[in-house]
């Protein structure tokens, strides 16, 4: 399985026309495959200006470059900008996650959230998820994948090697 490098970026990237240009130029530049490469792009960042941003969101698909939308259900996108987008990925807020097994709304907005990615042919991840038990619910529901404490606090550079070794969230052995 091979691993990505998730990166942020801003609404002012999505409007900066040379931004997919720079990105190319930068995995030229290191030797990086575009698929390793995951640019996660919040709701808000999307809406600022919609037509720019799916712009360059097809521009970075169309280069192999894996898109996700970050925290989403927080923001105030429209499902019809939805549909139009080349993402890859929703990662669900940990504001519902959190306390999903305690609260039936944040319970029913997951499960609702994660049948709607899937019915849009994205994978969907839970972000936050700071339980054994949260995670064994999102398991339940079909949630593709998670982050969060309960799989790792942040690591050091120094330590992640041995981490994805012996990690029941790593890859043991490899």
């Amino acid at each position: 399985m091979p691993l990505t490098i998730a990166v942020n970026i801003s609404a002012s990237n999505l409007q900066d026309p040379q931004f997919p240009e720079s990105v190319a130029a930068a995995l030229a530049r290191t030797g990086a495959r575009p698929e390793w490469l995951e640019l996660e792009i919040t709701e808000t960042a999307i809406m600022k200006e919609p037509a720019v941003a799916i712009a360059a969101i097809g521009k970075l698909s169309h280069m192999g470059v894996q898109l996700a939308i970050d925290d989403f259900g927080t923001g105030y996108s429209s499902m019809a900008y939805l549909k139009k987008l080349l993402v890859a990925k929703i990662k669900i807020d940990k504001s519902f996650v959190m306390d999903m097994n305690t609260n039936r709304n944040d319970a029913v907005i997951v499960r609702s959230l994660i049948g709607l990615g899937h019915n849009l042919g994205l994978s969907v991840v839970a972000e936050g998820v700071e339980s054994a038990e949260v995670w064994d619910e999102l398991k339940v529901l079909g949630c593709d994948s998670a982050q969060g404490y309960s799989m790792s606090r942040p690591i050091p550079p120094d330590k992640l090697d041995d981490w994805l070794r012996h990690s029941p969230w790593g890859f043991k052995g490899q």
